[in-house]
């Protein structure tokens, strides 16, 4: 017999004792404060890349700002705030560190996932925990298999209840999460996700996540060793509903575009400074200015041009899956409201293609700002061209173009995926 929740080490009910936001939660101030975060986060982000500082403090600003809460339903008592107000406060945030943004991106997939497949005691639960301060991880990616989405970890029936077994290789923001959502089989195969706390016992974190950019994600090793999971902490999402296209993927992929657009933004900054303070003319340019340099100026034209144009993009994107969400939860079914979701997917997909090259070609121009000084450790401007690329290879883009070409010229509609 499973173990009922109230005999399982649940973890506190939320990160701080007082609600961080409510229903009268307005986006424009959570927009402000993300704006003022953002600006805080920069100041020391370079330092924090350099030394490799987890921004645990950096994290829990953040969440008492109530951003956390951003998405939780008004019936549960949250501010429920449109993706389009959710993008604009992950650029802000990206922009000032995108590890601090991108450790958010499993926390909102998972609150949708709570919010689409959990049963209403679980949403009274985990929305309650949200609305207090609440971060959750997503323990999903594993190494091994053929495929990127194999998967080996197990939650088996045994006859002392529920066991959680396995390793996953990707777990964004794990060590600085309250709980984690846990994507494994049961026994018949289905696919599940198991909300646990993460001081649970049997849970062994490692901070051994060694890529060359986003390295203050957390984004290491999780094992579950025998981990105890209660029956009611368990949603199921395989089943025939949960194989329909909804709008969560798309929303999950739009929100990984933030990062781009926000790190984008970000070099724009840092290029514009360092031509005020750190490049040379050449003597043959005619002008006594960096900054009065043609090329200069048409380096800084190149990036924002391109920054600006995926950020409209990526808005574009987040208003199309704000109108599939309303037809969702709004009770549209049928063909329109297959429309609807698929016109959020693709339009996500073609911000995709926009932002991440938006990312990429700002990161390398900066260079063309001025100088070999450009490149000294001390500046650490590499590390937007470091992020950017470890943090686009999420989604392979590839397959962004052929989703959107293949809709265009043959009205094939996008693949049912986790990906969408």
């Amino acid at each position: 017999m499973s173990l009922s929740f109230s005999t399982i080490n649940a973890g506190p009910a939320g990160r701080f004792t007082e609600p961080v936001a409510g229903r009268d939660t307005a986006a424009r101030d959570v927009i402000t404060q993300a704006g003022e975060l953002g600006a805080r986060l920069a100041v020391d982000a370079s330092r924090r890349d350099q030394e490799r500082i987890l921004p645990h403090a950096e994290l829990d600003l953040v969440l008492r700002a109530g951003i956390g809460a951003a998405r939780v339903p008004k019936a549960f008592g949250g501010p429920e705030l449109s993706y389009s107000d959710l993008a604009r406060i992950a650029i802000l945030l990206a922009k000032g560190d995108p590890n601090v943004a991108q450790v958010l991106i499993p926390h909102f997939t998972s609150v949708e996932r709570i919010r689409l497949t959990g049963t209403a005691a679980q949403q009274e639960r985990y929305f309650h925990g949200l609305l207090h301060g609440d971060l959750i991880s997503g323990a999903t990616g594993e190494r091994g298999g053929k495929f990127v989405a194999d998967m080996t970890t197990r939650l088996v029936q045994t006859p002392q209840g529920l066991r959680l077994r396995g390793k996953k290789f990707y777990s964004t923001g794990g060590l600085m999460a309250d709980r984690l959502r846990v994507t494994a089989r049961d026994d018949r195969g289905d696919t599940v996700s198991a909300i646990v706390h993460r001081a649970r016992a049997g849970i062994v974190q490692h901070d051994d996540w060694d890529g060359m950019g986003q390295r203050l994600t957390a984004s290491g090793t999780t094992e579950f060793l025998d981990v105890e999971v209660a029956d009611d902490e368990v949603m199921f999402y395989a089943s025939d509903a949960g194989k329909k296209r909804n709008y969560q993927p798309a929303a999950t992929q739009m929100l990984h575009s933030t990062i781009e657009v926000g790190i984008a933004l970000a070099v724009l900054d840092d290029a514009v400074a360092w031509a005020h303070r750190g490049a040379r003319p050449r003597a043959d340019s005619g002008v006594q200015r960096s900054v009065d340099d043609w090329f200069v100026q048409h380096t800084i034209g190149n990036i924002i041009a391109h920054a600006h144009g995926a950020e409209a993009a990526l808005l574009r994107a987040a208003a199309l899956v704000d109108t599939a969400v309303a037809a969702w939860h709004g009770g549209v079914a049928g063909e329109e409201l297959e429309q609807r979701l698929i016109e959020g997917s693709i339009a996500t997909a073609e911000a995709k293609i926009v932002c991440n090259g938006a990312a990429l070609r700002a990161a390398e121009l900066i260079y063309e700002v001025g100088g070999s000084s450009s490149t000294l450790r001390e500046n650490n401007f590499d590390r937007h061209w470091r992020n950017a690329r470890t943090h686009t290879t999420h989604d392979p883009i590839n397959h962004r173009y052929r989703v959107v070409g293949n809709y265009y010229l043959n009205q094939t509609p996008p693949p049912i995926t986790m990906y969408d």
